[in-house]
């Protein structure tokens, strides 16, 4: 358990590690070709591969440290059980959407993202599907469920639609920094009536976000999962910094406008997120030792890190 936990802390470090390297390659880098000129051959050919295959990175080391953290904290069947729909479901959606325009309006990607799957979507667009989509509907699950730490059926359905909101307040940001800027991933085949955005585009990402949800919930039910506030750590990371990464590119490569969507993505994704971790269930120790006893106030303890949060 303590190698899978330094795992998925390197995977988590090497995510973000990776999209500050390239928000410092899109933002500082590229506007300034001087600068990579004024680089030995080696600098030259490192930033021509980071800018290549960047994006490719950050997303697989962002999947694998979810999916680290999935296994540790839920266990392997719990995760399998979001991770296979996530992916296939989401990856069906790109396909369908690339092909037909439906559900996300008529759009192409680009290079950048890695290999495409029948020649249409990245393979890493999934990923990034099951990997915000997990911790987003983690968080809605853990704040919904509350102090009791369960779901009833209504509580359910309202973990599903706030995970999917958290899922769909994050593209308000990624798709005008990726599909927007001076160096596009994809592009729209219509100009939509939202920041550029056809309003199907975020129906689209509802949509999909809360069928693959519904369908974990469904392979979920069976299961006592009560995750804990301390629990919560590495899904609202993961959240908070791929919401910077898109605000970041968004409001400093396009025009004053975006900042409208950007504010909404804050009000319905990021504030959410925050206040849901902080009303998720306490971890017991928290609630027990609201009166320290005296031999703790004089002796200092080292807590015991809590893993494993699937319980029966």
């Amino acid at each position: 358990m303590k190698q899978l936990l330094i795992a998925e802390r390197f995977c988590l470090i090497a995510h973000v590690l990776s999209m500050a390297f390239g928000l410092a390659g899109l933002l500082l880098i590229l506007p300034r070709p001087e600068l990579v000129m004024s680089l030995p051959p080696a600098g030259q050919t490192l930033f021509q591969w980071g800018m290549a295959g960047g994006g490719v990175v950050y997303i697989i080391f962002g999947a694998a440290a979810v999916a680290l953290y999935a296994f540790r904290t839920l266990g392997t069947s719990t995760t399998l059980a979001f991770l296979l729909p996530s992916v296939f479901l989401s990856l069906g959606s790109e396909l369908l959407g690339t092909s037909t325009g439906f559900p996300f309006g008529n759009y192409h990607y680009l290079s950048g993202l890695g290999y495409k799957v029948a020649g249409l979507v990245p393979f890493t667009i999934p990923l990034s599907w099951f990997y915000l989509g997990l911790v987003s509907y983690i968080i809605a699950r853990a704040g919904v469920a509350g102090g009791k730490g369960e779901l009833n059926w209504v509580r359910q359905i309202g973990a599903i639609a706030l995970g999917a909101l958290l899922l769909t307040a994050w593209d308000f940001v990624l798709d005008p920094a990726m599909s927007q800027t001076s160096m596009p991933f994809w592009e729209f085949e219509e100009l939509g009536a939202f920041f550029g955005m056809p309003y199907r585009n975020l129906a689209g990402w509802m949509g999909t976000g809360a069928v693959f949800m519904s369908v974990a919930a469904f392979f979920w039910r069976k299961s006592s999962i009560k995750l804990e506030r301390a629990e919560l750590g590495l899904p609202l990371i993961v959240y908070l910094v791929n919401f910077a990464f898109g605000a970041i590119i968004t409001v400093t490569s396009l025009d004053s406008r975006f900042w409208f969507p950007t504010s909404l993505a804050v009000l319905l994704g990021v504030v959410p997120a925050i206040a849901l971790s902080w009303i998720a269930k306490p971890a017991v120790d928290d609630v027990t030792e609201a009166i320290p006893s005296l031999e703790s106030a004089l002796k200092a303890e080292i807590p015991s890190q809590r893993v494993g949060a699937l319980r029966k």
